[in-house]
């Protein structure tokens, strides 16, 4: 149980509510944001003091049925939902660190992918594995530490001046957000891996942008279904973006996959890149 990310997020889930959001007069002036404590007690069926004490970070452990009445009272999403229930330990959590080797299943897929960019990325934002059409649509990340693979930390750099760092996405400010929300559920579920930690202090001692929205304590952004790509050689190529989670063996890692519609001239920019390969690149070693 992590107890003070718990008294946490509860108090962010609060402070985002109006009293009319569940069905309680807005009354006089309020002093500060949100729905009051002993509001929130009453429409869970719990004590005052007992959630106060969740606030603060010194109750015991809530059971389940206190926490879906607490998720139920602050109108939670299933994601934030889920995410309350990891943080309070009563969801399966894992220990020690989250895993990095790819399947070899997994690595013949992506070179077997006709016309799609793929890659597989860690549950922190490292890339592990690509194929070709990627390092020509992205870049190469070969020549790269492991760190300097990290798409976390090529959101957030330490000055933020444009987003050339991002390979010219569109959507970068979309994608910087879905870096917290998600940074923030995986460290709820590797609390101890120095990896996750390291990373996450790390941004939020270097980045104030990283550090603003970390203390929003979101966990859920809508899906980004489409990507545009402003590439250096090939102009602007809008993409379909699909995720995979991939949980065999636990891996806890990401199958992420760039395609274009056939026929479309995003489609005809990616075949020209697939025979330019990775020189083409927005990084070139």
């Amino acid at each position: 149980m992590d107890k003070q990310e718990l008294g946490a997020f509860l108090r962010s889930r609060r402070e985002r509510l109006r009293p009319q959001d569940v069905g309680l007069p807005s009354g006089p002036r309020r002093r500060t944001p949100g729905l009051r404590r002993e509001e929130v007690a009453v429409l869970a069926h719990i004590s005052t003091e007992y959630y106060v004490r969740l606030e603060q970070g010194r109750a015991p452990r809530p059971s389940s049925d206190v926490l879906a009445s607490i998720a139920g009272t602050l109108r939670l999403t299933d994601a934030e939902s889920d995410h309350l229930h990891v943080l309070a330990g009563t969801a399966p959590n894992r220990t020690g660190l989250h895993t990095r080797d790819v399947r070899p299943s997994i690595l013949a897929l992506l070179e077997r992918l006709p016309q799609t960019a793929g890659l597989v990325m860690s549950a922190a934002f490292e890339i592990l594995a690509w194929n070709d059409l990627t390092a020509a649509l992205m870049e190469d990340f070969a020549p790269l530490t492991p760190k300097d693979r990290n798409l976390a930390r090529r959101a957030f750099p330490r000055t933020l001046t444009n987003d050339a760092t991002l390979y010219g996405l569109s959507d970068a400010a979309e994608f910087r957000l879905g870096v917290v929300t998600q940074l923030r559920a995986t460290l709820a579920r590797y609390p101890t891996d120095p990896a996750v930690t390291g990373l996450v202090d790390d941004l939020r001692d270097t980045s104030p942008d990283f550090a603003r929205l970390w203390e929003r304590h979101d966990v859920q952004t809508a899906p980004m279904l489409t990507k545009t790509f402003r590439h250096p050689t090939v102009g602007e190529i809008t993409v379909d973006c699909d995720t995979l989670t991939l949980t065999l063996t636990d891996r806890d890692q990401y199958l992420v996959l760039y395609t274009a519609p056939p026929g479309s001239p995003s489609a005809e920019a990616l075949a020209l890149l697939n025979v330019l390969g990775a020189q083409a690149s927005h990084y070139t070693p």
